[in-house]
């Protein structure tokens, strides 16, 4: 329905469709995922991202959802250029987002002009909304800083929506765990692996998010992100369900 960087491709009576459709089925709709250019240094894409998202807050609302998660969606060779563009599009976007109580959530990600995950809270503080939040990814982590419970303790109720998969850490042996060539290109290199797959510490992924409150508020979201096993994905499923289960327990305040 909300294709990445273009224009939904839903018109109402789909949206009550698919509306309908889950509930005969038992299925609740946690969030909806826009990834839009509203922080594109090149204003026409920019404003065509202000009118995409436009339609994707109302297709949100029309199916009974209040949570958004998304990107940063500029560039990291362009900072300032993304920066003033993204707080360009928040002040046409939040009264809209305010007005029908979207709950938006940020994720800071790889090859985007906010990577580190401090510098991100800074950035959503510059709204000044309480209706814009922190999405916290936890295989993005080495590309954040590697500082995970910094990070989570430092945004505290910002942290409202996690999602749950491992990634190895590219920093690891002196920079050399991954080689491209030509040496130097510009790139991002993660996985989303299932928990244990990678280096990510989920220990204290898990008991950080219980240490600020996350598994005891109504408003949070987690959600399991692996995507480099469709070959296997129901048993990986039930896997990452079982594994967060168990964590959550175990770290429930």
């Amino acid at each position: 329905m909300i294709p990445f960087f273009n224009h939904p491709k839903a018109d109402d009576a789909l949206v009550a469709e698919f509306r309908t459709a889950c509930a005969d089925a038992g299925v609740g709709i946690a969030s909806v995922l826009p990834v839009l250019r509203w922080s594109g240094p090149d204003d026409d894409a920019r404003e065509a991202a202000v009118r995409y998202w436009k339609r994707a807050i109302q297709i949100t609302v029309n199916l009974g959802v209040n949570v958004m998660n998304t990107e940063f969606s500029g560039r990291p060779e362009k900072p300032e250029e993304s920066e003033r563009a993204f707080y360009r599009s928040m002040d046409e976007l939040v009264p809209i987002i305010e007005r029908e109580g979207i709950d938006v959530r940020i994720d800071p990600h790889p090859d985007d002009f906010v990577e580190d995950g401090l510098a991100a809270i800074r950035m959503i503080r510059g709204i000044n909304s309480p209706n814009i939040g922190l999405a916290f990814v936890a295989c993005h982590t080495f590309h954040m800083g590697a500082n995970m419970r910094e990070i989570m303790t430092t945004a505290g109720d910002m942290l409202r929506l996690v999602h749950v998969a491992d990634t190895m850490d590219h920093h690891a042996s002196h920079g050399l765990r991954y080689i491209t060539n030509p040496p130097g290109n510009a790139v991002r290199v993660h996985q989303h692996l299932k928990i244990g797959d990678g280096d990510v510490d989920w220990d204290e992924f898990f008991s950080t998010l219980g240490q600020i409150g996350f598994y005891d508020r109504d408003d949070s979201v987690m959600v399991s992100s692996v995507f480099a096993e469709n070959e296997n994905a129901p048993e990986v499923s039930r896997y990452q369900l079982a594994t967060m289960t168990d964590y959550v327990t175990k770290y429930r305040s």
